[in-house]
């Protein structure tokens, strides 16, 4: 499968379709288990089997600037994404790449690209996505996925302070589209 504009597609989730995200997120803290040093007390599952929720969950249909999205692959559910407006450098910016969630089966196949492609291209401003120091994969991962984006313009690597993030943070614009750089 050639992942395009076609075959992946962006919606912004409403009211009912939270339990969805919800459901995903389980799948995320998963993944992100595995990357927990051995002893870790954090994402363990809770008496009744689950992880706990992801934490301020209900202010991405609340609060103004925060956006659940959902990833869909030829029509059908294949992750999630939550923006928000919190910079991990302390205050805010106007997009934060708060979580990314593509679902094993459609990985490496040019899916999460797609998907932030269209994402940036929806949403023009400043950007920022930070990625966990432990998370390998992301952090090889995001370089080449902003900059598959058309759109990009003055894209600058940070490292966290180890107060507000551990971790590299990129830093960047988006234009709407047809508008030169």
């Amino acid at each position: 499968m050639k992942a395009d504009h076609e075959t992946v597609s962006i919606r912004l989730a409403g009211d009912r379709e939270r339990p969805l995200i919800e459901n995903l997120s389980q799948f995320y803290i998963y993944d992100f288990s595995e990357m927990e040093t051995v002893g870790s007390r954090q994402m363990e599952f809770g008496d009744h089997g689950f992880y706990p929720p992801l934490p301020d969950i209900d202010c991405y249909w609340r609060i103004e600037g925060f956006r659940p999205l959902l990833i869909y692959v030829r029509q059908r559910l294949a992750g999630f994404v939550l923006v928000d407006t919190r910079s991990h450098r302390g205050g805010r910016v106007e997009h934060n790449m708060a979580e990314f969630f593509v679902a094993r089966k459609h990985r490496r196949r040019g899916v999460a690209t797609e998907a932030i492609r269209q994402i940036l291209l929806l949403y023009p401003g400043h950007w920022e996505v930070a990625v966990a120091e432990r998370n390998a994969a992301a952090k090889a991962f995001w370089p080449h996925a902003i900059t598959a984006a058309p759109n990009i313009c003055r894209l600058v690597r940070f490292e966290g302070n180890g107060e507000h993030w551990r971790g590299p943070i990129w830093s960047f614009r988006t234009v709407p589209f047809g508008v030169d750089k």
